[in-house]
């Protein structure tokens, strides 16, 4: 296990998120493609609780919060990809500086196994879950972008 490692691949993560994703503008934040799905700034903010999520869950003795109609409730809240934007910055830096305040012990810890999500499982396993978390949404909000006439950068490097 090396925290480092995990560290460059939530950076990563971020930057691929946000390169793909810097198409969606203010204006795009109320958009969704059909009724029932979230806009374009719940998905962002979606990402950002997430993160949160599996930090609280992790370290949490009881695990992870599975009370999923409050998490969507919140969510209904968000009307401003900028503000969503603003707090996955805060939640990637706050697991970003979570990896260099514990411990390799405190992360081989496992994770309470009170939830279906996760439990027993070290809790660095959040780490590589939050980038494959990350990605899928990443790969959504690319859709929306292309429904709404816009071509969304490349990921992986800028061009």
């Amino acid at each position: 296990m090396d925290m480092k490692t995990f560290r460059e691949a939530l950076i990563a993560s971020k930057e691929y998120f946000d390169r793909s994703t810097r198409v969606l503008a203010e204006q795009d934040s109320n958009f969704k493609p059909t009724p029932e799905m979230f806009t374009a700034a719940q998905q962002v903010a979606h990402v950002a609780h997430t993160v949160t999520w599996f930090i609280d869950g992790a370290f949490n003795p009881k695990g992870f919060d599975m009370n999923f109609p409050a998490h969507q409730a919140k969510l209904q809240e968000c009307t401003s990809i900028a503000a969503a934007r603003k707090e996955l910055d805060l939640a990637y830096a706050e697991i970003v500086e979570l990896i260099g305040s514990k411990s390799e012990e405190d992360w081989k810890q496992p994770i309470a196994a009170t939830t279906p999500v996760m439990g027993g499982q070290p809790r660095w396993q959040i780490l590589p879950a939050i980038v494959e978390h990350t990605a899928h949404h990443r790969g959504a909000l690319t859709v929306y972008s292309r429904v709404s006439g816009k071509v969304p950068l490349m990921p992986y490097m800028e061009m």
